[in-house]
C-alpha cells in the first residue's frame, strides 16, 4: 500500500506543479513576462535547491519529454503556416535558418573559446546550442500586448523559428558525436547532414500525405480525428529518427502539408493541438527547471552572461545584417529581427544532450545554455513590444478574438460553416464588405433561424453563418471582430491591414469583393503603384481601389514593398451641416483621378 500511496502522491504533486505553471501564466500575461521564463522559474523553485525540495536528475526522461514537445510544437507550427506566407518569406528565412545558425554558432564559439578555453569542437557546441531562436515566445508577447508585425517581418521570424530548430539540433548532435569520437573526420558530418535533410524531407512529405488520406477516408467516431493527427505526427517524427533522418524537419513538413490540404475536422485538430502543445511545453519547461541548480548556475554565471551579451549584441546582429543583405529589408527591420533572436526551450533542451551522453564538462554546457536562455528571456523577451514600437515595425492595435463557431459539413471537404455574433462595434456593420468566397447561409435573429434571403441584411445582435473554405475561414475574423472604428487612419500604421506588394489585384479583389478587370487581375500592387503614381513612391502615398484605399507602407529602391489597406466606412446619410465638406471631398477625389490616380492626402 505504501508504494500505491507514493504513486498517488507523485501524481498529485505533479498535477499541482503543472497547475501552478498554468495559473502563473495569467500573471505573466498581465505583466508581459515570457511564459517560458515563468515555467522555468516554477521548476527551479520546486527543485531540490528550492522551496519545493523535489529531487530530480532524470536527464533521459527530460530529453524524451523535450523531444516529444518539440515535435508537437514544430508540427503545430507547420500546420498553421500558409503556403502563401511560406513562399513570400522562404528565401530570407531559409538563409537565417541555415547559414545564419552556422554563422551564429561560429561567432559565439570565438567568444566561448576566449572566455573558457574550450577546444574548437566544444566551443562550437556551445554556440550551436544557443544558435536557434524561439519565435513562439515572441509572438505570444506580441499578441498579448496587442501588437501587429509587418507581414514580411512576421513571416520571416515565424518560418525561421520553425526551420532553424532542425538545423541547430543536427549541428549540436553532430558536434557531440565529433567530441565523443575524436578520430571522426569532419566531412562525415556534412554527409550525415545531407542524409538527414533529404531523408527528413522525404519522410515528412510522405507522412503528411498519408495523414491527410487517413484523416479524410477513415470513418472515425466524432472527436478522434484530432488525436489521430497528433499521434500520427509523433509516428512521423519517430520513424524519421529511427531511420537516421531529421525527425524535426520531417514533422514540420508533415504539418505544413496537412495544414494546406482540405481535411476533415480542421478547426478541431487546431484546437486540440493548441492545448496539447501548451501542455507539452509546460511539462518540458518545468522539467528543465527541475534539472537546474541555482547555486551551480551562480558558479558559471559570469562567463555565461558574457556569452549571452556577445550573442545578443554581436553575433545575432552581425549574422542578421549579413544574411538579409541580399533581400529588401530596411535597417529598422533588420535591427528588429536581430533583437528578436529570442532563445528558448530548444537552447536548454540541446544543452541537456551532453548530460545525456555523459560528456566531459557537460554540467558547464548545461549551465551556460540555461543562463543564456534566462538572460535572453529577461532582456529581449521583456523589451520585444518596446522595440517593435520604437522601430515602427508594429504598433498597438487591439484586435480582440471574435466569437467564431466552426462546423464541419459531412460529405465534402471544400467548405465549412463559420458563425459570428454581430456586436455593435462590428466592422462589417460599418463597411458592408465580405470576401467573395464567403457565402451567407443563414442568420439567427431573436431566436428565429432565417435563410439568407429572409434575413435581408445582417443587423446588430444577429448570429451570421457563412460557408467558407476551411483554409480561408479565419480570414473572416477581421470583418467580425467587435472593435471601435479608428477616428482616422494612423499615419504610422498606414491602413487597417498589411499585405505584401507582391500580392496581385485579383487576389485582393477576391478577398474584399472588388471588381477587378480581367486584364488587371495578374498585376501586383507594386506594379499598380508604379503605373499610377506620377512620382517615385514614398511611404504614405495613397491610391483608391474600389471600396478600399491602398497606402504605401514600405519602399525599397523606389519600389513599393508593403501596402496598408484602409477600408472605407459604409455610406451613411449625410447631415446638412456636413454637405459642403462632402462636396469638397468629392471634388478633391475627382481632381485626383483626373490627374492620373495620384495619391490623395488626408488632413492630418
Amino acid at each position: 500500500m505504501a508504494a500505491l500511496d507514493t504513486v498517488s502522491l507523485t501524481i498529485m504533486f505533479a498535477a499541482l506543479l503543472l497547475l501552478a505553471g498554468i495559473l502563473s501564466s495569467l500573471v505573466a500575461l498581465r505583466f508581459g513576462a515570457p511564459l517560458l521564463l515563468v515555467f522555468l522559474l516554477v521548476g527551479i523553485l520546486a527543485g531540490e535547491s528550492g522551496p519545493g525540495g523535489i529531487k530530480f536528475d532524470d536527464v533521459r526522461t527530460t530529453y524524451l519529454v523535450g523531444a516529444v514537445a518539440l515535435a508537437l510544437i514544430l508540427f503545430d507550427g507547420g500546420l498553421r503556416t500558409r503556403l502563401a506566407t511560406f513562399r513570400s518569406a522562404f528565401a530570407p528565412a531559409a538563409v537565417l535558418a541555415t547559414i545564419g545558425v552556422l554563422l551564429t554558432a561560429a561567432l559565439t564559439a570565438l567568444v566561448v573559446r576566449f572566455l573558457l578555453g574550450f577546444d574548437w569542437i566544444e566551443s562550437l557546441l556551445v554556440g550551436a546550442m544557443v544558435a536557434s531562436t524561439d519565435a513562439a515566445a515572441v509572438f505570444l508577447l506580441i499578441h498579448a500586448r496587442g501588437l501587429r508585425l509587418r507581414p514580411r517581418v512576421g513571416a520571416t521570424l515565424e518560418i525561421e523559428s520553425a526551420t532553424n530548430d532542425p538545423f541547430a539540433i543536427f549541428l549540436t548532435v553532430a558536434l557531440v558525436e565529433m567530441a565523443m569520437a575524436v578520430n571522426e573526420p569532419w566531412y562525415t558530418a556534412l554527409e550525415e547532414l545531407a542524409v538527414q535533410a533529404v531523408g527528413g524531407a522525404v519522410i515528412g512529405f510522405v507522412g503528411g500525405r498519408v495523414i491527410v488520406a487517413a484523416l479524410n477516408r477513415l470513418e472515425l467516431p466524432q472527436g478522434l480525428h484530432a488525436p489521430l493527427v497528433t499521434t500520427a505526427a509523433l509516428v512521423v517524427f519517430g520513424a524519421a529518427q529511427v531511420l537516421h533522418a531529421s525527425g524535426f524537419l520531417a514533422v514540420y513538413l508533415a504539418g505544413l502539408i496537412v495544414g494546406n490540404r482540405p481535411t476533415r475536422a480542421h478547426s478541431g485538430v487546431i484546437a486540440f493541438l493548441d492545448a496539447t502543445t501548451w501542455l507539452a511545453q509546460i511539462v518540458m519547461f518545468v522539467l528543465l527547471g527541475l534539472l537546474a541548480w541555482p547555486t551551480r548556475l551562480a558558479e558559471h554565471s559570469l562567463p555565461a552572461l558574457e556569452v549571452a551579451a556577445a550573442l545578443m549584441f554581436f553575433a545575432r546582429p552581425l549574422v542578421v545584417f549579413l544574411c538579409l543583405a541580399p533581400f529588401r529589408f530596411s535597417w529598422r527591420e533588420k535591427v528588429f529581427v536581430s533583437w528578436v533572436g529570442l532563445r528558448g526551450a530548444v537552447g536548454i533542451f540541446l544543452a541537456s544532450i551532453p548530460l545525456l551522453v555523459g560528456m566531459r564538462d557537460a554540467l558547464v554546457f548545461f549551465d551556460i545554455g540555461f543562463v543564456v536562455v534566462l538572460v535572453s528571456l529577461l532582456v529581449q523577451g521583456w523589451t520585444v513590444a518596446l522595440a517593435a514600437r520604437r522601430l515602427h515595425i508594429a504598433l498597438p492595435r487591439s484586435l480582440p478574438a471574435p466569437r467564431r463557431i466552426e462546423l464541419d459539413l459531412p460529405g465534402q471537404l471544400e467548405h465549412e460553416l463559420v458563425g459570428y455574433a454581430i456586436g455593435p462595434k462590428n466592422p462589417y456593420l460599418r463597411r458592408r464588405l465580405i470576401p467573395t468566397w464567403a457565402k451567407l447561409t443563414l442568420v439567427v435573429r431573436d431566436g428565429r433561424v432565417l435563410a439568407a434571403a429572409e434575413a435581408d441584411e445582417i443587423r446588430e445582435g444577429d448570429y451570421a453563418y457563412f460557408l467558407a473554405p476551411p483554409e480561408k475561414a479565419r480570414a473572416l475574423d477581421r470583418f467580425f471582430v467587435d472593435m471601435p472604428p479608428p477616428a482616422a487612419p494612423d499615419v504610422r500604421l498606414l491602413g487597417d491591414f498589411f499585405v505584401s506588394a507582391d500580392v496581385t489585384l485579383g487576389t485582393l479583389g477576391e478577398i474584399y469583393g472588388l471588381a477587378i478587370a480581367p486584364e488587371e487581375r495578374a498585376v501586383t500592387l507594386a506594379d499598380f503603384f508604379a503605373a499610377h503614381l506620377d512620382h517615385k513612391a514614398k511611404v504614405g502615398d495613397r491610391l483608391p481601389l474600389g471600396t478600399i484605399e491602398l497606402v504605401v507602407d514600405g519602399v525599397a529602391k523606389g519600389r513599393v514593398t508593403t501596402v496598408g489597406l484602409y477600408l472605407a466606412e459604409a455610406a451613411e446619410p449625410t447631415a446638412p451641416e456636413s454637405l459642403l465638406a462632402q462636396v469638397r471631398l468629392f471634388a478633391a477625389r475627382a481632381f485626383a483621378r483626373l490627374r492620373g490616380g495620384g495619391p490623395e492626402r488626408r488632413a492630418k
